[in-house]
């Protein structure tokens, strides 16, 4: 045989054998095909188990949450919370996953097995303010996803008058910028002080302004006690289509 022949039978076979060894690696390495969200998710939560940084462990469980929950595995997230040490991100990601659910535009009846199981999860933070700050995100969670009855049996609930307070006016905030006048003002109602009452009234008075809601905006500041701050209200209402009212100032004044 050929001594070229026999060099390039030996190079070819060299090169073969380097191709196969790289494509051997390359399959141990990759776990996941990149299309498959679940098999990476499932690695990422494998991994995370070996972050030796308590807060970063925590926020990389509290981020696989929501992937999970916008993949439709909400159980997998609510999993998650049990593996978070600290409560103030536990409470976050009771946050994440309520939002990523509401997000998600799920079927109506999909919703409440959702948030029973996040409040249980709320119950069980021994922390008395990151609790409380879990259930005022479960109950903003409820008004994004439209479950106005349970955002209101949710802030009720709560024991704290000032966080219960925040959390009626948390959920009218967002009832009043998916524009719906009577589900603001019925959260307002519940609230039995006067000063959040009127910052509740200010804020939903100027969510309908942006948003050309006038006459909504005009009932909300008629509810407002202190005069200052409803003369405000009516000014930023009268401003409203004036397009050198509604310019930022730059006299810095």
């Amino acid at each position: 045989m050929p001594v070229k022949y026999l060099k390039v039978t030996f190079l070819f076979g060299i090169t073969a054998s380097l191709v196969m060894l790289s494509s051997i690696q390359n399959s141990a390495s990759a776990k996941c095909s990149v299309d498959n969200k679940l098999c990476i998710m499932e690695e990422l939560q494998e991994t995370a188990k070996t972050i030796e940084n308590k807060s970063w462990r925590d926020k990389t469980y509290r981020e696989l949450a929501k992937s999970y929950t916008y993949e439709g595995y909400p159980d997998k997230a609510i999993a998650l919370i049990d593996k978070i040490e600290t409560p103030d991100t536990k409470a976050m990601t009771i946050r994440g996953i309520g939002f990523a659910a509401a997000d998600s535009k799920w079927p109506t009846e999909k919703y409440a097995p959702l948030f029973e199981k996040l409040t249980a999860k709320a119950d069980q933070i021994e922390h008395p303010p990151s609790q409380a700050i879990a259930y005022t995100y479960v109950a903003m969670a409820q008004a994004f996803a439209k479950d106005d009855v349970g955002a209101m049996a949710t802030a009720k609930a709560m024991t704290n008058g000032a966080l219960r307070h925040k959390a009626f006016a948390e959920t009218a905030e967002i009832q009043a910028e998916r524009g719906d006048f009577t589900a603001a003002f019925e959260s307002i109602k519940q609230i039995d002080s006067e000063a959040f009452k009127n910052k509740a009234y200010s804020t939903v008075a100027k969510i309908f302004t942006k948003q050309g809601q006038l006459a909504e905006a005009y009932s909300a500041a008629q509810n407002i006690t202190n005069t200052y701050n409803r003369t405000q209200i009516l000014q930023q209402i009268l401003n409203k289509g004036n397009p050198e009212e509604e310019m930022p100032s730059t006299s810095g004044n």
